[in-house]
């Protein structure tokens, strides 16, 4: 059977009131395009809305995210404008993924860090990775330290942090005003301040994948960089 081609056909409404009213809503937007063959059915629609809403709500995700990260530690007052990096929000996001995924309800240390191998392209999570820590390892050890969830539990959509969790944020905030350096939050503050809280799950599985305070204080000289750009 050969193929064929459709076209929308124009509709002559009874009425010009209802034809404008009928129109309005597809102004902006391009026609219809509708093939069909014995194969199969494809219908495309092309409409410069739908790109604007995806580009809102990536905004309002991202606001969302960086909302939930600390500026100042908590409880404390700190006239310094701090802004954690592209990459550190971005490993926090993940963090919130992995916590879901794992159907936890709450996003804890172990998140964090695999939120940080999940961004991929950080020193933080390229230290990880030459120190054998990757993220089937971490997601392995995170089962067996704490778990697995209910099946049929449903994790919220931004799992709050844990304790630890959270002081391992405030100690990243803090690391970087002590240090008196200019720049950005990064990852590298972030998988300091999870080595910091040694009761928590983050710390247990990453000293149980070999990781030591002295390959931690080789981190912690590059700490203030996210990314070191080579053009050698």
């Amino acid at each position: 059977m050969a193929a064929q081609g459709l076209s929308v056909f124009s509709i002559t409404p009874s009425c010009s009131t209802n034809y404008e009213s009928f129109r309005k809503p597809f102004e902006h937007s391009k026609l219809f395009n509708l093939s069909s063959s014995f194969s199969g059915l494809k219908l495309s629609i092309d409409s410069p809305g739908f790109s604007l809403i995806a580009s809102r709500r990536r905004s309002f995700a991202v606001a969302t995210i960086a909302f939930s990260l600390p500026i100042t530690k908590t409880g404390a007052v700190s006239d310094k404008n701090l802004k954690w990096s592209s990459r550190s929000i971005k490993a926090f996001a993940m963090g919130e993924l992995e916590a879901r995924k794992l159907k936890y309800p709450n996003t804890g240390t172990e998140a964090l860090l695999m939120g940080i191998l999940v961004e991929g392209t950080s020193l933080a999570s390229k230290f990880l990775r030459e120190n054998g820590v990757t993220l089937f390892k971490v997601r392995e050890e995170t089962v067996n330290l704490l778990g697995k969830s209910d099946m049929y539990f449903f994790s919220p959509e931004h799992p709050p942090l844990t304790e630890p969790a959270r002081k391992a944020l405030d100690f990243a905030v803090e690391d970087k005003l002590v240090s008196g350096e200019e720049g950005e939050i990064t990852t590298g503050h972030m998988l300091l301040g999870i080595w910091s809280q040694k009761e928590s799950a983050g710390y247990k599985i990453m000293a149980s994948l070999g990781i030591t305070d002295d390959k931690i204080s080789e981190l912690a000289k590059n700490k203030d960089k996210d990314i070191i750009l080579n053009f050698k």
